[in-house]
């Protein structure tokens, strides 16, 4: 039976340039180059390729160009490309067709459907370069009232983190990244003020002297927990679900646990690292209301507590009993989410844009009167600051994000960051290559990252005549809907343009 796949990618090679350098033979981690050496030419295997482009960027030449396979079955609207490879594969293989990253469907963006309003002569516009912004964000649950004692405004009794920027690292956790990434991450958030999530795979002990700008993860696989690991973090989330694979645990193959990823998760060397889909102690918002508890309690209530859902259909429902549980903070995590591994139908199937999720549950915590009980966390996404901004004007008071970190490391998202073979060591546990990524330059890259996106919202901020991010947080009479259906209109909770 024949099921060959047609290349996804085609390398062509300019001879006259090419020197037989055999740099783009050292740096593909999916076998793609090699030298022949009777002839004195480099050659190349198109079926493994995966555009991952390190050949390319780092060919002293500029000899090499990938670009979309050129091969091509009978056009056909119904049966693509995609859908014919999909079934070749499954047919050689019978299993479960995995997949790397968020969905790359053509859903509808709906950030790229809503604009933002601006100043004019009654509200003047803000210069930014001037006159002071405020980007300060304290996330946990606020006080229903202020209380005054003798002339003094009083502290609420409530924990809270606080954070220099509306923008936090993602959960991402170490297995599911390298070592080098997961101290980037870490090391960026501290420099810069705010937070990084350690994800479900534990905490390097060498890495909590950056306790004050982590969070760490309670999921069901309870993979590195104990007493210290709660209390020497700033916040504490349970992880019920994310974006990329709602409904559905977690699995680190076996070879990617190395001695010290071991040691960080607690568990044998070289053994697979399963987490269920649920929690075998959370069947009910009961359940979840007494885990939030034996977390506050274990942590002296000193700590926030969040819990993190994918964003689905009835999120409002969920998100409200959760806050009545007890939650200080709701993570809400879109459809586009990333993700290390994930079954290629759910990832594309199952869920439904941040956007709309996070307009529906803040509006029904407004209509409960308990939307000061918990904050509200974006992801899922989030690719540039008016994403943030818009996302923050919908209603979130702060944002996670995971991709865009990775791209600041290098990530040219090709999407096999399951094969852990990232040929720029990202995603990947090999000695050799989660070497090329260097911390202290990682970190660099997304203290950047933070500094040039709080830098545009301080612009965005000014256009609209606001010096404070406090002030867009729930305002939607900032955004206005383009393209956009009456429901979906609705839904969001802005008017069309031009209204």
């Amino acid at each position: 039976m024949l099921t060959a796949l047609l290349p996804e990618f085609n390398i062509e090679r300019d001879e006259d340039r090419c020197i037989q350098c055999r740099v783009c033979e050292r740096q593909c981690s999916f076998d793609v180059y090699g030298y022949d050496a009777d002839h004195n030419v480099m050659v190349h295997r198109e079926e493994n390729c995966v555009a991952c482009q390190r050949c390319t960027v780092l060919c002293p030449t500029n000899a090499l160009l990938i670009c979309e396979s050129r091969y091509a079955y009978k056009p056909n609207a119904n049966w693509t490309r995609e859908a014919i490879s999909d079934l070749k594969k499954q047919a050689e293989t019978g299993g479960v067709l995995l997949t790397g990253m968020g969905c790359d469907k053509p859903h509808k963006n709906y950030w790229d459907h809503i604009l933002i309003n601006a100043s004019q002569v009654t509200n003047p516009s803000i210069d930014p370069l001037r006159e002071p912004m405020e980007l300060r964000t304290i996330l946990g649950r606020k006080p229903d009232k202020l209380r005054i004692v003798n002339g003094k405004l009083q502290a609420p009794d409530y924990p809270s983190i606080e954070l220099s920027t509306p923008i936090m690292f993602g959960a991402m956790s170490y297995g599911a990244i390298s070592y080098n990434s997961f101290k980037s991450l870490a090391q960026a958030a501290y420099e810069f003020g705010t937070m990084f999530n350690t994800g479900e795979g534990g905490w390097p002990k060498e890495l909590r002297k950056y306790g004050s700008a982590t969070i760490v993860q309670c999921a069901s696989g309870r993979f590195g927990i104990d007493l210290e690991y709660f209390n020497d973090a700033s916040m504490v989330e349970i992880k019920i679900g994310q974006g990329a694979k709602p409904g559905i645990g977690g699995h680190l193959p076996g070879e990617k646990v190395s001695e010290h990823i071991s040691l960080t998760r607690m568990i044998p060397e070289g053994s697979d690292a399963i987490s269920p889909a649920p929690h075998h102690d959370i069947y009910s918002i009961e359940d979840l209301q007494m885990l939030i508890h034996a977390l506050k309690e274990a942590t002296d209530y000193q700590k926030p507590i969040s819990v993190k859902i994918s964003a689905v259909h009835n999120a409002p429902a969920i998100a409200s009993g959760m806050v009545r549980a007890g939650a200080d903070i709701i993570v809400l995590d879109g459809l586009r989410g990333g993700t290390g591994a994930a079954p290629k139908t759910l990832r594309d199937n199952v869920g439904i844009p941040i956007e709309l999720a996070l307009a529906a549950v803040d509006t029904r915590l407004r209509n409960e009167g308990v939307r000061n009980w918990a904050s509200l966390v974006a992801s899922g996404g989030i690719r540039n600051s008016s994403d943030v901004f818009k996302a923050i004007a919908l209603g979130a008071d702060a944002v996670y994000i995971g991709t865009p970190a990775l791209i600041a490391l290098g990530c040219t998202v090709c999407q096999k960051c399951y094969t852990g073979k990232c040929a720029w060591g990202i995603t990947t546990q090999d000695p050799y290559l989660s070497k090329r990524v260097n911390p202290e330059i990682g970190t660099q890259a997304l203290t950047n990252l933070l500094r040039a996106w709080s830098l545009e919202i301080k612009e965005l901020l000014g256009c609209g005549g606001i010096n404070s991010i406090e002030s867009v947080r729930g305002n939607r009479l900032q955004l206005r809907g383009i393209g956009l259906e009456d429901w979906e209109l609705e839904t969001l909770g802005i008017r069309g343009a031009g209204q």
